[in-house]
């Protein structure tokens, strides 16, 4: 156990004073995952005509949580580990006493760190320019909201290390993650709340992945009503069904990988 505290803390710790190194690319990593903003503008112009179940304020409240859930999920193992693959840099980590997925992990958790001084600072500019939208969360939304966002981003994580060791087969596979990208922005809530779709869709996209990954936690947090069991479930579920994809993946592509340098 003080092994694993010990390489645990390393990494954290080193990785967080490289991505310190960037603190401006930092900031522009943070604005560029500024289009929940930008819609929070479009739907609450269209909410004031009352044809939505949701209030202007109610709009504006959404989507600064899908803005923070957003800063807290951003995934880019995919980039990183094709890279690795196809420029012959993953060798030297498969020769560690470590799977090399926690360097990318500790990067990521390193990241947020790095992150969140720039998210806070937003989120209080965007209070101070429209303070009707304030409010105060109950403590135990809150951390509902700390545990699902959690688990979101485990699971966007998860999905996206799948789709990366297709880079033993291809490479291209963040054209995997591309295509991926089209569904994800028009089903997970990032572009408008699953309230404001018809009730077919709505019951069929709450099958899928996409919700849970961006609407369900911010759902909890400004109070619209969810599944909180089922919504879980959910994401447990997708959560083992990619976990076994990945693991069976990650065996084969080995054969892959040693096999190309033969």
């Amino acid at each position: 156990m003080n092994r694993v505290i010990r390489t645990a803390t390393t990494l954290l710790t080193t990785y967080y004073a490289y991505m310190l190194e960037y603190r401006a690319e930092l900031i522009l990593w943070a604005l560029s995952g500024s289009l929940p903003l930008i819609l929070m503008g479009v739907w609450t112009q269209a909410a004031q005509g009352g044809r939505f179940g949701l209030g202007p304020v109610d709009l504006a409240r959404y989507f600064i949580t899908v803005f923070v859930v957003r800063q807290i999920t951003v995934v880019w193992v995919i980039w990183e580990f094709e890279k690795q693959v196809v420029q012959g840099k993953l060798s030297p980590q498969l020769l560690q006493p470590l799977d090399p997925v926690w360097h990318h992990v500790a990067s990521h958790l390193s990241e947020r760190l790095a992150r969140l001084p720039f998210i806070v600072g937003l989120v209080i500019l965007f209070f101070a320019l429209y303070p009707q939208a304030f409010w105060l969360p109950s403590l135990s939304k809150f951390l509902l909201f700390a545990l699902t966002a959690s688990l979101a981003l485990a699971l966007r994580f998860l999905i996206q290390y799948t789709f990366a060791l297709l880079a033993f087969w291809t490479e291209r596979a963040s054209a995997v993650e591309q295509f991926w990208l089209l569904f994800y922005l028009f089903l997970s809530g990032l572009i408008a709340p699953l309230e404001l779709f018809p009730e077919p869709v709505r019951e069929v996209v709450k099958w899928t992945p996409f919700p849970y990954l961006v609407h369900f936690p911010a759902a909890i947090l400004v109070g619209l009503p969810v599944d909180v069991m089922r919504g879980l479930l959910m994401m447990l579920a997708w959560g083992v069904l990619f976990f076994v994809c990945n693991r069976w993946l990650w065996r084969q592509g080995l054969k892959q990988y040693s096999g190309m340098g033969a």
